[in-house]
């Protein structure tokens, strides 16, 4: 476990006291044999993906998404990765992938989250064993700057399907942007509409999000993970590829953005997490999922432009 960290007033990261880690220790999965899907849905396993693999379920997933390492090196507490060759990146990616796709319906999509450096091998995988259909590109409105180079503020998500029949839903992902320059058609609006004086259109989600906050440190969701993606990113890919009572599998959990925007969905999950101090964070912030369903950015079923206020 971590130590202690002394934290801002207004720090609202999440945090345990021992008697917690205690009650969520005992919610977790901590014990390796052939789990039914019955038995691992809504649950949180804590073990090494190599281990656990072998005794999930076949085809009980709707929807899978994976945020794995990416091939930079960074320290997650219970493995630290270090950057590798291309080459050895896409044996690290072949070593678990297509093993991990047994468990998916044949309707299942698949969202697999990388950067710049990693797309590529990442690319040259998945279409050997899925239907690669778009890449998302999301912009981080955080990064760091270089002299001598482009900052980075962008990472990438890949969409793929595990056939060519599968579940998407446009209309739940659209998004309200304001209206600069209203046209009007015969004086009535066309394409947009107006509410509370305010004028908006619903528009259709492109493949480039530039919506998305990183999770910081005066966010209720926000968590000590190294690499944490934020509930609104996530809530897209699950309310587009999945429909309600939905399996959602992520096999790489952290500190469990996609179990908790499924609870709050009215999606099932499972999740595997190897660092039982980020299954601890998970199965916290599902407890607190019970009562607040609240997802920054995304509000009255409607996804808002960044620092609009929701």
């Amino acid at each position: 476990m971590s130590q202690e960290k002394h934290r801002a007033k207004n720090n609202r990261t999440l945090t345990l006291s021992e008697n917690e880690k205690k009650i969520y220790a005992e919610q977790i999965v901590q014990e390796l044999r052939q789990f039914s899907a019955k038995e691992i849905l809504d649950k949180i396993i804590c073990a090494d993906l190599f281990s656990a693999m072998e005794f999930l379920p076949e085809k009980f997933v709707d929807l899978l998404i994976i945020d794995p390492p990416y091939n930079l090196t960074k320290n997650f507490g219970a493995m630290k990765f270090s950057k590798i060759s291309d080459s050895s990146y896409c044996e690290y990616l072949e070593s678990w992938l297509p093993k991990i796709l047994r468990v998916l319906k044949p309707t299942a999509s698949v969202y697999v989250c990388c950067d710049w450096q990693s797309s590529a091998d990442l690319y040259f995988v998945l279409k050997k064993y899925l239907r690669v259909r778009n890449r998302i590109t999301w912009q981080r409105e955080k990064g760091r700057g270089a002299k001598s180079n482009w900052k980075n503020s962008c990472e990438d998500i890949f969409f793929a399907t595990a056939s060519d029949e599968y579940f998407f839903d446009v209309d739940a992902v659209k998004l309200k942007r304001a209206v600069l320059a209203p046209y009007r058609q015969n004086g009535m609006p066309k394409d947009w509409n107006e509410s509370d004086g305010k004028k908006f259109r619903m528009t259709h989600p492109g493949n480039f999000w530039d919506d998305i906050s990183i999770p910081f440190w005066s966010m209720p969701e926000n968590t000590d993970h190294p690499t944490q993606k934020s509930e609104k990113l996530f809530a897209k890919l699950i309310l587009a590829s999945s429909p309600v009572d939905a399996v959602v599998f992520d096999p790489f959990l952290g500190s469990g953005t996609s179990a908790v925007v499924a609870k709050k969905l009215g999606r099932h999950f499972c999740g595997i997490e190897k660092n039982l101090e980020y299954c601890l964070w998970a199965q916290k912030r599902l407890d607190l999922a019970e009562h607040e369903k609240k997802i920054q950015g995304y509000e009255d079923g409607v996804f808002w432009e960044r620092n609009s206020g929701k």
